[in-house]
């Protein structure tokens, strides 16, 4: 399709196909008192944040329906919308928590009080158990945790039943956070081991449908590719009591499908929703509208050096200069969030991250650098999109697509359902060219490089392999930063990505949410997935 064509029409779908099936269930204004009727735009393919190929949709399973022994506490953002706050600590299945005066330990004392969904107290074994398999499972679990120096089943051990101790293999300033993030969630272990087999020790097929936590929320039914249903739990000890009884989610891959919906109060949240309809649905009295950045997130263009050009940097250069990066910013992004390009410096001035890189649309320059390469006519490759984030995906493609042809690139167009996304951009690594969205957790800029620029972590879907960039995000991930050298070492890992440009970043996103006036409570979270736990609609 055209993108001009695209962009006019985009938002337009024929809506009575598609939204009248849907209405076959009930709506918003239909639901019970104490019910919240929620439509996202992606699939959830999984209840279990362990499991290999579990997409980002799905870890709000892990946030709703599980707990961790922390958590972050609460901020108001300068827009009156709540938001996590990093900076704050609080408990969540541990009352308390302290390190030992050696430093080489933390220990932590569980609530007396906490329970499972099914009654059955939350132990100290239960923590070690769901921590040894969160490290042993390997791929994406494994590297968060390692994230936090948490490597190693031996690192954890149960002092009583309601005392906990984790080991320090070294101090980190990434420990304590990084056990409040949705990966170490701490599961049922006697019902895990009851449905585990020995070819499945940690019972993966088990958990993959059916959670056992003791979290805010229970599944009370999944539908893959349809629909998932929460139901309070109302033994939940760690934190006040939701407001919403049950909380329906509806998959409706059709972002105008979504609007209409939530402007016709069919609905009472439409989560994750596109930059233009946040843009356009703000001035409704009847709604509304939160957009709040997204820290330690990049929206980008990742050239895969597994294919042959990409091996080039001149040739990732080129393709840095080429991009159209105002007009993907309008028109893909209607102007919100904070750009990415145009820096004046080719050295960063401090550790601030995100900050913009040294590119900016010069198709002479593009030229330029391709003509030092061996593809002075070019090459022909597919750029891959999410189907699931086409919203903005798919405009980004068409306009890089008309700059790459400038230079000789041809570019063609590949599209990929959601649910198979993950598998082939972040696990199998075997994109050519694409757009991503990663934003890393843990706020500090070596955590980001950590998951994006190490070979072999998930989120390097360059699969970019430095040796510099690993021994200065191995020798920075731990440490201070008032240590006198971070700030060196962070600013030359900023300079290497500047100049190697493994992904090529284009802005710095949003996450929008649009809500009835009848629904309170909403409040970012840095996993950017649907957290029901202080909504408030109606009677409780």
């Amino acid at each position: 399709m055209d993108r001009r064509k695209f962009i006019k029409t985009a938002g337009m779908t024929a809506l009575g196909a598609s939204v009248l099936p849907f209405l076959k269930f009930s709506s918003a204004a239909a639901a019970p008192s104490g019910s919240a009727v929620v439509v996202i735009g992606q699939t959830i393919n999984s209840l279990d944040i362990h499991r290999k190929g579990t997409n980002r949709p799905s870890y709000q399973i892990a946030v709703n329906c599980y707990d961790r022994l922390l958590s972050f506490g609460t901020k108001k953002m300068a827009d009156g919308s709540l938001s996590y706050d990093y900076s704050k600590l609080e408990a969540d299945l541990a009352e308390s928590w302290k390190t030992t005066a050696d430093g080489k330990s933390i220990i932590f004392k569980l609530r007396d009080n906490a329970v499972f969904s099914d009654g059955s107290p939350v132990t100290a074994n239960d923590v070690k158990w769901s921590l040894d398999r969160a490290v042993s499972l390997g791929g994406f679990p494994a590297v968060q945790m390692k994230a936090g120096s948490l490597v190693k089943p031996e690192q954890f051990v149960v002092i009583n039943e309601k005392t906990f101790q984790i080991d320090l293999i070294r101090p980190s300033k990434l420990t304590l956070p990084d056990l409040a993030v949705p990966v170490p969630m701490i599961i049922n272990s006697k019902v895990a081991k009851a449905n585990s087999t020995a070819d499945d020790p940690w019972a993966t097929e088990y958990l993959h449908r059916n959670p056992a936590g003791s979290g805010a929320y229970k599944i009370a039914r999944w539908d893959p590719g349809q629909q998932l249903v929460y139901e309070r739990n109302d033994k939940w000890t760690s934190g006040p009591l939701p407001g919403v009884k049950r909380v329906v989610v509806r998959e409706v891959p059709s972002g105008a499908t979504r609007r209409a919906l939530i402007e016709r109060g069919d609905v009472d949240i439409s989560f994750g929703v596109s930059d233009k309809d946040a843009r356009e649905l703000s001035g409704r009295d009847d709604l509304s509208v939160v957009s709040t950045p997204i820290e330690n997130c990049i929206y980008c263009l990742c050239p895969n050096l597994s294919f042959t050009p990409f091996k080039d940097k001149m040739v990732r250069q080129a393709v840095a200069f080429a991009l159209p990066y105002e007009e993907i910013f309008k028109l893909a992004a209607y102007g919100q969030g904070v750009p990415m390009w145009g820096a004046s410096n080719n050295s960063p001035k401090d550790i601030s991250w995100p900050q913009p890189f040294p590119y900016a649309n010069n198709i002479e320059k593009a030229k330029e650098l391709l003509s030092r390469t061996d593809y002075k006519k070019g090459f022909e490759v597919p750029l891959s999109i999410n189907l699931g984030l086409s919203s903005w995906m798919e405009p980004t493609a068409l306009l890089i697509q008309e700059g790459l042809a400038k230079i000789g690139i041809k570019a063609t167009i590949e599209k990929i359902p959601g649910a198979n996304w993950r598998t082939a951009a972040l696990v199998e690594k075997k994109l050519p060219l694409h757009l991503e969205n990663f934003g890393g957790w843990l706020n500090y800029p070596d955590y980001y490089f950590f998951w994006a620029y190490i070979k072999g972590h998930l989120f390097n879907s360059s699969n970019y392999d430095n040796p510099e960039v690993k021994q200065l995000v191995d020798e920075t991930l731990h440490m201070e930063i008032d240590d006198p050298v971070y700030s060196d070492k962070v600013k030359r890992l900023i300079k290497i990505a500047f100049d190697d440009v493994p992904r090529i970043p284009l802005w710095q996103p949003t996450l929008n949410s649009v809500m009835s006036q009848d629904l309170s409570g909403y409040e970012y979270w840095f996993h950017r997935q649907l957290d029901a736990r202080k909504y408030n609609k109606g009677k409780a």
